[in-house]
């Protein structure tokens, strides 16, 4: 692992709203305030003229702008190969559309902490190895040395424990702590049960959805809103993109509202005419039932798969903007039997980026000797050991000889302890065999067009004159960031052969050249 000369922080980059952090001379995780002295940064992007783009502006002000210039949910996009945006006659991605969101948080924060080399960047425990290989590369545009990605539960457990005094050789954790924790951020779902002691923190089992979050809370109050303006006057506000545009940044204003107060009137124009629309909290609870549900069974599920019962956790702690709605805590007591931990210490919204700065200070401790800790932080984190698992399983693409079909034969099950590798071999099918194709699968599924496809996998410049049948050992890995690699060697001779991963949707490194020379070309405000 290379450091690079500067500091070393953690960027919590979320579907919303994204902050950045730093373990500081003291020992404590800090998020950085931005230029407006806010320690959260809107995840929103306005595309202006004469090359200039506007970062994180109030989503009241987006909601003014011509929606053709307006980006958000970016998160959600990470990975999907047909998304496209065309600005200033560049076709632009998701990758680099995320990456202007990290560099408007590093240019901040230098502002006040000074040169930003490394980060540790965190994803949703659900990203599958497109989607984080998306993360890092929008790292590298925004000129960051990303040393490492990091699942956000493993990040707010971190936090949770710092807080606690129950991390690293000040722990007080002897025996082994359980904690769930419940992630519902503004666009992404993860509930993970976690196990740790003072030096070493271990992920049972995890389960999610990248799909899941407080903007569809906020859906659901636009869609009643437009049902009932267009039995009013005719009109569907859904499909004016400027009226659904600030009618969105009305029902969120509202949601929010919602979580302190009893009933709310949101209000919607188009095209000259007008309604306002008296939701309550009730109903507002009533018409999100199934997306709270969805948690819920995703939470039992996950309980269940470490093998555990409710009553075994010794805390339910909870993470993300959206947990501040009041069903959330209730649900969880109903489900669970306690009570969510709260701690002021323990602010929901910036939980994961203190968690990403003290796992980058861990990685610091143990691997950068021109590290700026102090040697207190260094001696009680340099022995902290963190253990994840994997949230989809790594198969390939096998024949079924009894039903006579493809199907996903699994080579590593989902919630596998990473790192890890698995070797399996396989055989030449010709005389003089050059190479070997595999099609490397993630997912769980039997059916092979109900998962992902990585890549296809060729194992090529084999030894000349093998004979059919000739072992060929291939091994699949998943590293402690959970990405995927695959090596291979020839067992007749013990040749190491030649091996590519034909990577689906992924930008190549000179994709990543061009992108970065062109958000330095921008001026981001």
């Amino acid at each position: 692992m290379e450091f690079l000369k500067g500091n070393t922080v953690g960027i919590d980059l979320g579907t919303t709203f994204s902050t950045l952090a730093m373990v500081n001379e003291e020992g404590e995780p800090t998020p950085i305030p931005n230029e407006d002295d806010d320690v959260e940064t809107a995840s929103l992007i306005l595309l202006a003229e004469s090359k200039r783009v506007i970062v994180g502006p109030s989503r009241s002000r987006a909601a003014m702008e011509n929606p053709e210039n307006v980006i958000e949910r970016i998160k959600r996009q990470m990975g999907v190969t047909n998304y496209k945006r065309t600005f200033d006659g560049h076709e632009i991605t998701p990758e680099f559309i995320s990456s202007l969101i990290l560099k408007k948080l590093k240019q901040d924060a230098e502002h006040r902490i000074g040169i930003i080399s490394n980060a540790v960047i965190t994803v949703p425990y659900y990203f599958n190895d497109t989607r984080r290989k998306a993360t890092q590369d929008s790292g590298r545009i925004a000129g960051l040395n990303v040393i490492s990605i990091i699942n956000e539960p493993t990040a707010a457990v971190l936090t949770y424990a710092w807080h606690r005094g129950e991390l690293g050789s000040r722990g007080a954790a002897a025996k082994p702590r359980r904690v769930l924790i419940f992630d519902l951020g503004g666009g992404t779902f993860d509930s993970t049960v976690v196990e740790y002691t003072a030096n070493h923190f271990h992920v049972l089992s995890t389960d999610g959805d990248v799909k899941l979050g407080g903007v569809d809370w906020n859906d659901r109050l636009a869609d009643y809103v437009s049902e009932r303006f267009k039995e009013k006057h005719g009109l569907d506000p859904r499909t004016n993109a400027k009226a659904i545009q600030i009618l969105r940044n009305d029902c969120d204003m509202a949601k929010i509202a919602l979580s302190t107060r009893e009933n709310v009137v949101i209000p919607c124009r188009v095209e000259g005419k007008g309604l306002s629309v008296p939701i309550t909290r009730e109903q507002f609870e009533d018409m999100t039932y199934d997306l709270l549900q969805r948690t819920s069974d995703t939470t039992e599920f996950v309980v269940d798969q470490a093998g555990l019962k409710f009553s075994d956790l010794d805390a339910v702690v909870m993470i993300g903007g959206s947990t501040l709605m009041p069903q959330v805590p209730k649900m969880l007591e109903r489900v669970t039997g306690q009570k969510p931990y709260t701690d002021p210490n323990l602010d929901p919204l910036t939980a994961v980026a203190r968690g990403a700065a003290i796992h980058a200070a861990i990685l610091e401790a143990k691997f950068n000797q021109e590290s700026k800790l102090g040697e207190r932080v260094r001696k009680l984190l340099e022995h902290v050991k963190e253990e994840d698992v994997n949230s989809h399983g790594l198969g390939i693409v096998a024949n079924d000889p009894t039903q006579g079909k493809p199907i996903n034969h699994i080579m590593i099950p989902r919630n596998t302890t990473l790192p890890f590798s698995l070797s399996k071999m396989f055989q030449t099918n010709i005389e003089n065999q050059q190479r070997i194709s595999v099609q490397v699968l993630e997912g769980d599924a039997p059916d092979p067009m109900a998962c992902s496809l990585l890549g296809k996998c060729r194992i090529t410049n084999l030894p000349p004159n093998l004979p059919k049948g000739t072992p060929v050992e291939v091994t699949y890995s998943f590293d402690k960031s959970g990405r995927i690699s695959v090596s291979a060697r020839e067992k007749m001779t013990n040749k190491e052969a030649t091996i590519e991963i034909e990577r689906s949707g992924v930008l190549s490194d000179g994709d990543i050249d061009r992108f970065t020379q062109l958000a330095n070309a921008y001026a981001i405000e």
